[in-house]
């Protein structure tokens, strides 16, 4: 297939794209290499796919409503998996008009993208941030999630709706994959993990937020990928059994499906730190802190929509996990 890849330089995205070149498929990747973090990091990444004959690189704004459009028209993709995104709960307390620019209006040109070029599946980037002040677990893709307590999270809970929207409307098969704490080797220097190590390596203190009381889906980014894959492969149809009558969030009489994506098996922060510390061999010293605005206590997602459609098995415990995210940190910083 030709997939159209957004945040190509991004931690899933080039992954999900060495995984798509090495199958076989042609990868045309977007993304803006924006300075969020370490744009050499997304240029080191992007040296991994450029290895491949079946890969392009094109360097834009998902913003730049005319670019996109020329990329569609041009490349004629068959599938497009969005993970282009501002990503960052905290730093949407900050720079809130960052998440309107790419997550909403720059989703609106990819949506626009597909309906005008036959796209056959939409597969989109999601967040278990959408649960918001939701306190059931696991969280259910069939629950009410309309209290997201972060603009972030919030523009994530409207691309669900902007693309239900074009699947009613235009029929276009939509699949939002709501991700559950994604990490590993080429992760995200935003991210816990990443900091920790850094921090610990330097001898410097560690922030562990709500006392490290948080419990979190920690998803290895191989499982996160394969279910990108599945997922990718299986375009949606509508539910025939969907009722107006006491709708469910998750499906549609649309070609529209919202599924979690996570472990299933989530982990309190203050035993992620232990891992970590033993991986490591060195001990961290950790400033325990109150909870931050934003953020939710907890996450644990329930799967089973996903085993279900697509045999979706997350494999990987924290334990070799992060032992695999230590050793790439280690060979790639040289520490």
């Amino acid at each position: 297939m030709k997939v159209l890849i957004t945040g190509a330089a991004g931690f899933i995205g080039n992954d999900l794209a060495l995984r798509l070149l090495e199958r076989g498929d042609e990868v045309i990747g977007i993304d803006n290499l924006n300075d969020y973090y370490d744009p050499a990091l997304k240029e080191a990444r992007l040296d991994r796919t450029a290895a491949h004959a079946g890969f392009t690189d094109l360097r834009v704004d998902l913003e730049d409503r005319e670019a996109i459009s020329n990329i569609f028209a041009t490349h004629k993709p068959q599938r497009v998996v969005n993970l282009a995104a501002q990503a960052g709960v905290r730093y949407s307390l900050k720079n809130p008009h960052a998440y309107v620019d790419t997550n909403l209006v720059g989703f609106m040109n990819i949506l626009e993208g597909c309906r005008h070029g036959a796209v056959e599946h939409l597969v989109y980037a999601s967040s278990s941030s959408v649960y918001g002040s939701n306190t059931k677990m696991p969280f259910s893709v069939h629950d009410n999630v309309d209290h997201p307590v972060s603009i972030y999270a919030a523009t994530k809970k409207a691309n669900e709706l902007m693309a239900h929207t074009y699947s009613h409307l235009y029929r276009l098969p939509t699949t939002g994959l709501r991700f559950f704490t994604v990490y590993g080797p080429w992760g995200r220097p935003d991210m816990a993990l990443f900091q920790f190590t850094r921090h610990i390596l330097a001898g410097e203190p560690i922030d562990v937020f709500n006392y490290g009381k948080h419990r979190r889906d920690f998803t290895y980014i191989d499982d996160i990928v394969e279910g990108v894959v599945r997922t990718l492969d299986r375009i949606p149809e509508p539910n025939p059994d969907w009722s107006g009558d006491h709708p469910d969030s998750a499906t549609s009489n649309a070609p529209f499906r919202i599924y979690n994506i996570g472990n299933n098996e989530p982990v309190e922060l203050m035993r992620y730190i232990e891992v970590l510390e033993e991986c490591l061999g060195k001990k961290a010293e950790k400033n325990l802190l109150p909870l931050q605005p934003g953020d939710v206590p907890d996450t644990y997602a329930d799967v089973q929509d996903l085993v279900r459609d697509v045999g979706y098995k997350p494999a990987t415990p924290v334990e070799q996990g992060v032992a695999s995210f230590v050793a790439w940190y280690r060979d790639y910083y040289q520490v």
